[in-house]
């Protein structure tokens, strides 16, 4: 039931920002870090994967006109947008990289395909670190997402080094207890 629930949701906040393009921001809030993580996975570059991410987002706001609601995720449609667009910046870098370069130093691989049981899987630990309390979930984002160390975590947060490591440990066995329940808690 709450999947058709969140199905429901889903359409009513895409019918809003097909009416008023204002209200895109909720669904790019819902699917940011979902889109960001597979563009991340495949690009490896963080300058580059942020700037696909913000194309993605950007291509699905000037076409959001042309979504047809068909049963599927909206999801569905933002990956493939990025897949789309992570294949144009993959010939994009193998024209610019000399014909000497070794394949391991692409940042792309062609042949890569959208893995659903992965983007899944990433996507239900989103889920789960947002259900995290507000304190474990902002040093989650720093450490993880920010890749910034304890010491500079503690600093943004007025926080000893000691409590921000606390705060991880707890944070981490939360989310181990939540990703090893197999429910997820939905």
């Amino acid at each position: 039931m709450k999947a058709r629930d969140n199905q429901q949701e889903e359409r009513l906040l895409i019918e809003a920002a097909q009416k008023d393009p204002g209200r895109f921001a909720e669904l790019y809030e819902l699917h940011f870090e979902r889109i960001y993580a597979y563009v991340a996975r495949r690009v490896r570059q963080r300058s580059a994967a942020e700037e696909l991410t913000a194309h993605v987002f950007h291509q699905a706001l000037a076409n959001l006109g042309k979504f047809k609601w068909r049963g599927a995720p909206f999801a569905a449609w933002l990956f493939r947008i990025a897949a789309n667009a992570i294949a144009d910046h993959s010939r994009r870098m193998s024209r610019e990289l000399p014909e000497s370069s070794s394949p391991a130093s692409r940042l792309f691989v062609a042949g890569d395909a959208i893995h659903v049981e992965e983007i899944e899987r990433r996507a239900r630990l989103f889920r789960c670190v947002d259900q995290l309390p507000a304190d474990q979930r902002r040093v989650i984002q720093l450490r993880f997402s920010e890749e910034k160390s304890i010491r500079e975590i503690a600093g943004e947060l007025g926080r000893s080094e000691g409590a921000v490591k606390q705060l991880q440990f707890r944070a981490l066995e939360n989310l181990r207890g939540r990703l090893g329940d197999k429910s997820g808690g939905e």
